[in-house]
């Protein structure tokens, strides 16, 4: 049920987002999803107590840029979203790594059986390529496609894409799993 919930709240308010802009628009759409994200953020912290850093930043993005999307009345801030959350995401990890710090650890720890160091190595590089490929993506689709169609993608073609490179994670986080002793040295490492 707890993952399920966080599952409503995370997607939710895209869901809203895309049904709002099919009957009404992307500026009413824009407000909605704004509204819900926002509900999204305090039904976290009613619930857990806590937000997270990720819905703390991704908040902050869709009420800012939806707020200039409304404001000047222009779409484009709100399609820009997508790619400086991807953007900030990548840069963040990057610089983890650069650290010699595994970021995505941080938050993900909890949700991942024990891990060697270099297994959090790989994911975060892997998961930095995957943001940056994501904001390429989505700034060739909303300047080469209509208002709809980018919407539509936001539902249809980055949550499967997301949902799919995660699960492609799995046989590295069982190649590096710790089982309460320390990893095996592999020729090269």
């Amino acid at each position: 049920m707890n993952a399920l919930v966080k599952l409503l709240t995370e997607i939710g308010p895209l869901v809203i987002f895309f049904v709002v802009n099919g009957k009404w628009g992307i500026f009413p759409a824009t407000a909605a999803f704004m509204v819900a994200t926002l509900a999204a953020m305090i039904f976290t912290y009613v619930t857990r107590r806590k937000i997270p850093a990720m819905l703390w930043v991704s908040g902050a993005v869709v009420l800012v840029f939806g707020g200039a999307t409304l404001y000047f009345e222009n779409e484009t801030f709100i399609k820009l979203k997508p790619t400086i959350i991807y953007g900030l995401f990548a840069g963040v990890l990057f610089f983890g790594l650069w650290r010699r710090q595994h970021y995505l650890k941080m938050v993900l720890d909890a949700s991942f059986p024990p891990m060697a160091e270099k297994g959090w190595e790989l994911m975060t590089r892997r998961w930095a390529w995957f943001f940056v490929a994501s904001a390429a993506l989505n700034e060739i689709i909303w300047r080469t496609q209509s208002t709809d169609t980018w919407v539509a993608a936001k539902l249809f073609l980055f949550l499967p894409l997301s949902f799919l490179f995660a699960l492609a994670q799995y046989p590295l986080i069982v190649k590096y799993q710790l089982d309460g002793e320390a990893p095996q040295r592999e020729a090269g490492e």
